[in-house]
């Protein structure tokens, strides 16, 4: 039960926040819950741009955080997702390998699917169901609108097919 309540916490805790798996693992319980309970909208320092991400939690995700804190016993201080060292964070790497796992139980490719992919989930849908791309780009973090196009894959055919929806 205790893995499986971790899990779903990290699992969450990535789409939600669209940040990097390292960032992801470095999150602290007082990034997302300062108070012991998860909040609707957390702020965090990424490490590769050093600029600060926000983003919303969603009901789903914060119930998932606020069992996961319950049942470990957390507090502001420690790492929301522990490592196998004491008062470590989870490296990247064991992240990886717990998605790997994920994958495989509901009979996806490991191969095919990586950290980042749970990154580019909410940003793509996001996208796809508003168009939006300036949104986008903020949530994700990015400085160039560039970035965010090369990022998301967007084509000309993407442009028209929005471009179509709306009628003047």
């Amino acid at each position: 039960m205790e893995q499986q309540t971790r899990d779903l916490a990290l699992f969450n805790l990535a789409i939600d926040s669209k940040l990097r798996g390292c960032d992801v693992v470095a999150v602290k319980v007082g990034d997302v819950a300062p108070n012991g309970y998860a909040i609707d909208r957390a702020t965090v320092r990424q490490r590769k741009t050093g600029r600060p991400v926000r983003f919303e939690l969603t009901e789903q995700t914060r119930h998932a955080i606020d069992d996961y804190i319950r049942l470990k016993g957390k507090t502001s201080g420690e790492f929301l997702f522990t490592g196998r060292r004491p008062g470590q964070g989870m490296t990247p790497r064991q992240y990886a390998r717990l998605l790997a796992d994920w994958l495989t139980s509901v009979g996806l490719d490991p191969y095919l699917y990586g950290t980042h992919s749970l990154r580019r989930t909410k940003a793509t849908l996001i996208y796809r169901r508003t168009g939006n791309l300036r949104a986008v780009q903020l949530l994700l973090g990015h400085t160039k609108i560039e970035s965010t196009v090369r990022y998301l894959g967007i084509e000309v055919d993407d442009a028209i097919a929005i471009a179509e929806q709306v009628d003047v």
